[in-house]
């Protein structure tokens, strides 16, 4: 059964420093890999101050770079982005756009934070699957963040890793124009293998929370339904905006502080539903922990169920396909399953005992070929650990 690889780490890592020798007749200096990630549970929470709780994906962006002696600023990519060319003096808000926005803006969040940078050739190779709602554009974040610092010799300790976060943060919605909550560059520089990382926005703390599915004889399957989604079209913003008008509404600083009774009383409905999901959301964040520790597998399937649920019906942002894999994956014996990520397209994880694993995907695939939907691709999740600097 055909999977989505992660790749080699030692492979690619010599394939994007080959890319940059073809790209840039020269040697790279510094080469950083950054894990893409699926989201357990806790969707749209991280914004209203809520717990979410995902896990690093073996698939990752790789990053290499080099100094330059001027303050010119080369970007390019081995996965068919368009070549970017400017200055490492001009890459703030509004000053450059597409994927390569993603790159300059963080070089631009870096400086802003008193790193100082030189001119640099840049290129970027990876297998986190893109517009797929696995957080390629973090991992292509934090895969140029830890290469730049790579490269002026700072030290990667736990204090950098947090300062990198929030300037991949900073790129991303000031740069980039996708107003996401954090979540993804947090797993991706803060992760640990073997586990989810249970973040909590409230007072930015996190901590791993032990997995150990193997030995429970068990797999997370991500299906990419291939219905791409783009964080910056619209969707997710008004979603955002309206549960900033709900904490307004309710006088609280953010949902994290509203009960469902509170909730209740509000008199727009479609905003009372998008804030039923967040209060509810971060309930079952709890609930999943809670019973991942207790090894209460089943009771995840359930809240899984209810998550989905509630994104399909209160938050209105899955998708046909999304909602057929997740029925499907059920029916053919998984232990639960949800959409994931942003939504409006993107991927599902299913939680699968592992001798369904093929059962599964053989039964998504013949539901999409049935519904005339495009072919899905599907990935084996094994929980990861945080991005590193390789070379």
């Amino acid at each position: 059964m055909p999977f989505v690889e992660p790749g080699r780490p030692s492979e690619l890592t010599e394939e994007t420093r080959r890319l940059f020798r073809e790209v840039y007749d020269g040697d790279a200096v510094a080469i950083a890999r950054a894990p893409g990630r699926v989201n357990l549970i806790g969707e749209h929470t991280d914004y209203n101050g809520g717990l979410v709780l995902p896990v690093a994906l073996p698939h990752a962006t790789y990053a290499a770079v080099a100094a330059r002696d001027d303050r010119v600023l080369r970007i390019a990519s081995g996965d068919d982005g368009e070549p970017w060319t400017g200055t490492i003096d001009d890459v703030g808000p509004g000053a450059v756009d597409g994927w390569a926005a993603y790159v300059g803006g963080v070089l631009w969040a870096l400086r802003e934070d008193g790193i100082e940078l030189p001119g640099m050739d840049v290129v970027v190779h990876g297998t986190v699957p893109l517009g797929a709602g696995l957080s390629s554009s973090a991992a292509l974040e934090c895969s140029v963040a830890l290469a730049a610092c790579g490269l002026v010799g700072l030290p990667v300790d736990d204090d950098l890793r947090h300062r990198l976060v929030a300037a991949c943060i900073r790129a991303e919605t000031q740069v980039a124009g996708a107003p996401t909550g954090g979540m993804d560059q947090s797993i991706s520089l803060l992760a640990v293998a073997d586990a989810a990382l249970l973040i909590d926005f409230d007072d930015d703390s996190s901590g791993p929370v032990p997995l150990h599915l193997s030995s429970a004889g068990l797999t997370l399957l991500v299906t990419d339904t291939r219905v791409e989604h783009a964080l910056v079209d619209g969707g997710y913003a008004a979603r955002r905006a309206d549960c900033e008008a709900a904490a307004d509404a309710l006088g609280v600083p953010t949902l994290r502080s509203a009960t469902l009774e509170s909730v209740a009383g509000l008199s727009d409905e479609r905003v009372r539903r998008r804030a039923t999901h967040i209060v509810t959301e971060i309930a079952r964040v709890s609930e999943v922990v809670d019973a991942v520790t207790a090894g209460d597998w089943a009771a995840v399937g359930r809240v899984f169920a209810a998550s989905h649920a509630s994104m399909r019906d209160d938050f209105e942002i899955s998708c046909p396909e999304l909602d057929l894999t997740v029925a499907t994956a059920v029916e053919a014996g998984a232990i639960g399953a949800r959409m994931t990520g942003g939504g409006f397209g993107g991927s599902a994880v299913a939680l699968v005992p592992t001798e369904r694993l093929d059962a599964v995907v053989r039964a998504v695939d013949i539901a999409f070929a049935a519904a005339g939907f495009r072919s899905p691709q599907h990935l084996v999740a094994e929980p990861s650990g945080a991005a590193e600097v390789v070379a």
